[in-house]
């Protein structure tokens, strides 16, 4: 028999392992993505450790297809993947250290399997080289790449229903303003998200974009994409009140900063071709201040008006 003192050696052993885990995650989230790791520091510790080990997994899944050197070495890469995750489920705890928090996570926030399975069927959809005709087509694909992490972020944070229902709006939002921004480098890798139905609708060929022409039709097309993701950050609005109050700030953080990446787009003059648009650091702490004073002032003109009609 193991004396408790050994006993006790192993379990702080496990527990510095696992925030190494944690501290991994963390980094890898702000490498990967400065936007998202600057809203997580409006979390408490233990949500934006959570944050981190949900983003981490869904990049590192991405990372598996955009990485790939072909589509059937991407699959197999999935596939394995995905036999990996299962197993981690089913055993509590992986010797990944990715599956590792991910799954610690998932179990403390009882997180639904049915969510990162949709990730990775939203990756293989990347691997097939889904072209998508219309925006019903393109939505499934935002739901599983991006709705679902909000979907997953909901169970972090505690909620009320029907917040879930705003969650699949933000997440399409966001993966809508990632598809516009990142048109050029898509290209790239030969995928178009675009729905074709919508650029001959304006007059413009996938041969138009692949040529990187940038002309009339081009931004008309781009306002009208981005109409439409602005209309989705609208709708996602009225669920963060429904978040768990120490998660919401941080919730309108990444709304707002990430939506700024459409006014760049604008500024930019919808060059979305050669330039990536990006939300200087500056904007950044600009758009959290007028996301901490908006509340304030309504506030401050709420008891006003109370005052005004009490002394009227």
């Amino acid at each position: 028999m193991r004396s408790t003192t050994a006993l006790g050696a192993e379990s702080s052993s496990s527990i510095a392992a696992l925030d190494a885990c944690y501290a991994q995650a963390a980094n890898a989230t702000a490498e990967g993505s400065k936007s998202f790791y600057f809203a997580t520091r409006f979390f408490p510790a233990h949500l934006a450790k959570a944050a981190h080990a949900v983003y981490w997994f869904c990049r590192h899944t991405d990372d598996l297809v955009d990485e790939a050197p072909s589509a059937a070495i991407g699959e197999g890469q999935l596939d394995a993947w995905e036999a990996m995750l299962l197993r981690a489920w089913d055993n509590g705890t992986a010797d990944d250290p990715i599956l590792r928090v991910f799954v610690e996570t998932a179990r403390r926030y009882a997180i639904p399997l049915e969510y990162p399975m949709e990730l990775i069927e939203g990756m293989r959809m990347d691997l097939r080289g889904t072209q998508y005709q219309n925006f019903e087509e393109l939505r499934v694909f935002c739901y599983r790449v991006a709705s679902v992490v909000g979907l997953m972020m909901c169970h972090v944070i505690g909620f009320r229903e029907p917040a879930p229902a705003h969650a699949i709006d933000l997440g399409i939002a966001l993966q809508l303003t990632n598809i516009l921004r990142d048109v050029g480098e898509d290209l790239g890798r030969g995928r178009i998200y675009l729905p074709h139905e919508e650029m001959a609708q304006f007059g413009y060929t996938a041969n138009d974009l692949r040529a990187g022409i940038r002309d009339e039709r081009f931004r008309s097309l781009m306002k009208f994409q981005i109409a439409r993701a602005e209309g989705f950050y609208q709708q996602a609005r009225p669920g963060i009140p429904l978040l768990s109050a120490d998660g919401r700030f941080a919730v309108i953080v990444a709304a707002d900063v990430y939506r700024g990446i459409l006014k760049e787009i604008v500024d930019n003059d919808f060059d979305v071709f050669h330039r990536r648009a990006v939300v200087p650091a500056s904007r950044k702490y600009w758009i959290t201040a007028r996301s901490m004073a908006l509340p304030m002032a309504r506030h401050t003109l709420n008891r006003f008006a109370f005052w005004k009609s009490m002394n009227a």
